[in-house]
C-alpha cells in the first residue's frame, strides 16, 4: 500500500455507538486492507474503545491517535483515531446513555472536518436512537441531524435526502422515521417533487448521471387502481410526477409498487422513490443486505453509512462482516472523487 500524496483527504469515520457492532467492522475491515482496497479514513471517537474491541474480538491492530492530515501515512500501519474527547462506558451489547457526547460529538466532529477542507467525506458507523433520544438528542435520526449541521455550518438551508444504493438498486423514501399511519397523513405533492428535485440533482452532481430517470410509486396498493383503493395516488402523487416532468426531470408514476423491484423493471430508472420507510428498504435489503450504502443526498458535503444498524446481538463476537461498510467507504471516496489506497 503507498502512503498517498501529503495532501491526501481521509475519509471521516464517526464511531457510531460503541456498544454496537460498528467499531469492530471498522477494525476487521482495516485488518483486511493489503487484500481490499479500502480508502484512508481517520476514526472519530474513543481511542481506547477502539483498542479494547480490538484485544475483545482478537485482532493485532495497533491504535495510532492522529490529527486528519497525518491519517494517510499511518493508514497503512496503524489504525488512526482522533479522539473526540469523551470516554466511552458501554460494553458490547448494552449501550450506555452516558456515552451519547461521544456518539454525537463524533458526527459533529466529522461534519466539522469535512466543512473545514481537512476531510474528503463523512462516513458515520450506525448509531441507535433510543439512549440518544433519552440523553436528550433532538433529532429522529442521523439523516435529521446531518441536515441541521449542514444548515449550522454552511449557513444555507438543506433537506437531507435518505438514498439506499447498491450497484443494482437505488430507492429513496419521501417519508423516512415516522409511524405508517403518520407517513400516509403527512405525505404531500410538495414532499414527493422536493425529493424528486434533490435526487435528480444529485444524480447527476454526485453520480454523473447526466440525465436520471426517477420512478415513483404510488402509495396504495396497485398505485390506487383507478381509486378503487383510495385517492391519495391520482390526488398526491400523480401531481407531484406531473410537476416533475414539467421541470425536464425525466420522471414516471405512480406505479405499483409490487411490480416496480424486479431485475427487468430496474432497467428502466436509475432511482425510484418509494412513499413510506419499509416500501424503500424492504427491496434493498432483500437484493442486497450485505452490499447497500445510506447516502445522505441534498446536503453540500458527502456522507455515507453501511445500511445496517448496531447488531447488539452479535457486538463483541467478531462475527459481523464489514462488506456494506467497505461499500460505504468506497462509495465516500468516489462521490468525493478521491484515491483510494491499494
Amino acid at each position: 500500500m503507498s502512503s498517498g500524496a501529503p495532501d491526501f483527504r481521509p475519509i471521516a469515520l464517526s464511531m457510531g455507538e460503541p456498544a454496537g457492532v460498528g467499531i469492530e467492522l471498522a477494525l476487521a475491515l482495516w485488518a483486511s486492507r493489503e487484500r481490499d482496497k479500502v480508502p484512508a479514513f481517520v476514526a472519530i471517537g474513543d481511542p481506547a474503545a477502539f483498542a479494547d474491541r480490538a484485544r475483545l474480538v482478537g485482532l493485532d491492530v495497533q491504535i495510532a491517535e492522529t490529527e486528519p492530515e497525518g491519517a494517510p501515512a499511518l493508514f497503512p500501519d496503524r489504525f488512526p483515531v482522533l479522539p473526540v474527547g469523551e470516554t466511552c462506558r458501554a460494553e458490547p451489547g448494552r449501550p450506555d446513555v452516558r456515552d451519547a457526547p461521544a456518539v454525537i460529538g463524533a458526527i459533529r466532529r466529522g461534519v466539522e472536518l469535512v466543512h473545514g477542507g481537512r476531510c474528503s467525506a463523512l462516513a458515520t458507523l450506525p448509531i441507535a436512537k433510543a439512549p440518544l433520544l433519552e440523553a436528550g438528542f433532538a433529532h429522529p435520526g442521523h439523516t435529521e441531524y446531518l441536515g441541521a449541521l449542514a444548515q449550522e455550518l454552511w449557513g444555507q438551508p438543506a433537506r437531507a435526502v435518505m438514498l439506499l444504493w447498491a450497484e443494482e438498486i437505488a430507492v429513496v423514501p419521501v417519508t423516512v422515521h415516522m409511524p405508517l399511519k403518520d407517513a400516509c397523513a403527512t405525505l404531500s405533492t410538495d414532499d414527493i417533487v422536493e425529493t424528486g428535485r434533490i435526487v435528480a440533482r444529485d444524480l447527476c452532481r454526485r453520480f454523473r448521471i447526466d440525465h436520471p430517470r426517477l420512478a415513483i410509486a404510488g402509495l396504495n396498493p396497485h398505485a390506487g387502481e383507478d381509486g378503487k383503493l383510495g385517492s391519495e395516488d391520482a390526488e398526491i402523487v400523480a401531481p407531484a410526477v406531473e410537476r416533475l416532468k414539467a421541470e425536464g426531470i425525466v420522471a414516471t408514476g405512480p406505479h405499483p409498487a409490487d411490480t416496480m423491484f424486479h431485475a427487468a423493471a430496474r432497467q428502466r430508472y436509475d432511482a425510484a422513490l418509494a412513499m413510506y420507510h419499509d416500501q424503500a428498504l424492504i427491496p434493498v435489503k432483500t437484493l442486497a443486505f450485505d452490499r447497500a450504502v445510506n447516502v445522505t443526498l441534498g446536503l453540500p458535503f458527502v456522507r455515507t453509512s453501511p445500511d445496517h444498524g448496531t447488531a447488539f446481538d452479535i457486538a463483541g463476537s467478531g462475527v459481523g462482516d464489514p462488506a456494506s461498510l467497505k461499500a460505504a467507504l468506497g462509495l465516500a471516496a468516489r462521490l468525493a472523487r478521491e484515491p483510494v489506497l491499494a
